[in-house]
């Protein structure tokens, strides 16, 4: 059974941004990955677009004509399932409809399953940030710049539930 979706407006319930925040920290391998209620009902009000399932959820923001995934999440087991294809799927609707003709994200070079998510998706490379990431044990990784056209003729390549 697959899990409904909807778009969570601002002001955000105090519940349902600590429902998101758990969500990111189950879903994330280290704390500073992931958000606390403060900051996802901050996003919210500075604008930013939330869409959330009961096992996940994606944050999105758009400027112009750009967005930006700023962070989806999936916890882990629910993860293998679609979810994060009809996450992403919603968001980039959101993002559309909010006048995005291209969204922009950033995944880790080592985080296999995410690169996988959006190459079927449509996204790809637009360029790399060296070092972004700093791992626990002190070594840095470089963050992977993907991009992908939303214009008016595209259709979500997510698997429909």
């Amino acid at each position: 059974m697959s899990e409904a979706i909807r778009r969570l407006r601002h002001p955000l319930d105090p519940k349902d941004a600590e429902a998101i925040a758990a969500l990111l920290r189950s879903s994330f391998d280290t704390p500073e990955q992931a958000w606390d209620a403060v900051a996802v009902s901050d996003l919210a009000r500075d604008g930013a677009l939330v869409v959330a399932a009961p096992s996940g959820c994606a944050v999105i923001r758009v400027a112009l004509d750009e967005a930006e995934l700023l962070s989806i999440a999936v916890t882990p087991e629910a993860r293998k399932h679609g979810l994060g294809a009809r996450l992403l799927a919603v968001a980039e609707a959101e993002a559309r409809a909010a006048g995005a003709a291209r969204m922009f994200l950033e995944v880790a070079e080592s985080n296999a399953a995410a690169r996988a998510l959006y190459a079927h998706a449509g996204y790809s490379l637009a360029g790399r940030r060296r070092g972004y990431y700093r791992r626990d044990d002190g070594r840095r990784e470089d963050a992977l710049v993907l991009a992908r056209d939303l214009g008016p003729g595209v259709t979500p390549t997510a698997p429909r539930a």
